[in-house]
């Protein structure tokens, strides 16, 4: 049987570069090579596109410059090999770029016109996902709870007088905590928007949810849904900042995951649900890992939705969803199946 010929992308020019860096080396170290011929694309903070061996020291300097082509013909890479392109046809497209022009809907629309089948999102749900304010006003359409929030331009004026302290400010399109600040103060306000303005120009202003964070990892398509075992973070102080410690993958310097999470079995179950309703109602398909707030009073929250969470070494989606038994190995044969399937 042939293998499925996969182009894997990581890298990429957004603030999470290295973040997905570090998924291609779990997913590097998880692929069933009797099951799939990879093809490694790596993508530098500048925009270069490179073909190499994979997420390897020095992959920027060591390889040759590729391109996946928008023209449906072609369906896979040019590759420049002294000063004339090769085509190498590709099955499907596995995007583990985090982040802006990573899981925004920007990559998901050059895959569109390529005519490749790809992992996760289509352009209208990755862009839903990304902007937590649209995200918000879906999500609360269709029943589920979200934080009270107002969004702010990029030379907009906030009276910190008539702002509800505590809240968080942050960019309305970005992902892992970049630029995220948490303001009890109004003297405080004026330093979190430019904070947030550094990498997004629409910041939104989001009321401080009281309550556990928690999260749920869902793996399918339409109606047919797998959910991991939610978990949950247990903070010792400040708020959560993912990615973000000097060296996370020997732990976080101030939460600790909790998977299963230790929560009664009902609120395990309304996690659950409350993660597939929010799933649907924002049209994904693929992968997501649907983060939540979970108040005293038993009822959930919506925080925000990744679209291509991370896979590394110490990411809450592949531990929710060896939690439920599915190793990172069968995460990675279902996704690619759902996309093939999604075609």
């Amino acid at each position: 049987m042939r293998r499925l010929r996969l182009a894997i992308l990581f890298g990429g020019c957004s603030e999470e570069h290295p973040i997905s860096v570090k998924s291609a080396h779990e997913v590097a170290r998880n692929l069933d090579h009797e099951k799939f011929e990879p093809f490694w694309i790596g993508i530098t903070m500048s925009g270069a596109w490179k073909l190499c061996d994979g997420p390897v020291a020095g992959w920027e300097d060591s390889c040759r410059a590729v391109v996946l082509s928008p023209d449906r013909s072609v369906h896979g890479l040019l590759v420049l090999e002294q000063g004339r392109y090769d085509t190498i046809s590709v099955d499907v497209v596995l995007p583990l770029l985090h982040g802006k022009l990573g899981e925004d809907g920007a990559m998901q629309g050059l895959l569109e016109l390529s005519g490749i089948p790809y992992v996760g999102c289509d352009i209208q749900s990755s862009v839903l996902c990304m902007d937590k304010s649209l995200a918000h006003v879906v999500v609360r359409n269709a029943g589920i709870a979200t934080p009270a929030f107002c969004t702010v331009t990029a030379n907009e004026h906030v009276d910190p007088d008539r702002v509800a302290y505590p809240v968080f400010v942050k960019p309305a399109r970005s992902g892992s905590s970049f630029g995220v600040s948490k303001v009890s103060r109004k003297e405080e306000l004026l330093g979190a928007l430019e904070e947030a303005r550094r990498y997004d120009s629409k910041v939104l202003i989001e009321e401080a949810v009281l309550g556990s964070e928690v999260g749920c990892a869902i793996l399918g398509n339409g109606t047919d849904l797998t959910a991991g075992e939610p978990d949950r973070i247990a903070l010792s102080h400040g708020f959560f900042r993912i990615h973000q410690e000097e060296r996370p993958e020997v732990g976080s310097e101030n939460a600790t995951f909790i998977v299963p999470a230790d929560i009664s079995a009902e609120a395990r179950s309304l996690v659950q649900e409350t993660a597939k309703v929010v799933y649907r109602a924002l049209g994904c398909r693929g992968l997501a890992r649907v983060d939540m707030f979970l108040k005293e009073d038993g009822t959930v929250v919506l925080n925000e939705v990744n679209t291509l969470p991370g896979i590394t070494s110490y990411s809450r989606y592949p531990r929710m969803m060896a939690a439920a038994g599915l190793s990172l190995a069968d995460v990675i044969d279902r996704i690619v199946a759902l996309a093939m399937d999604a075609s």
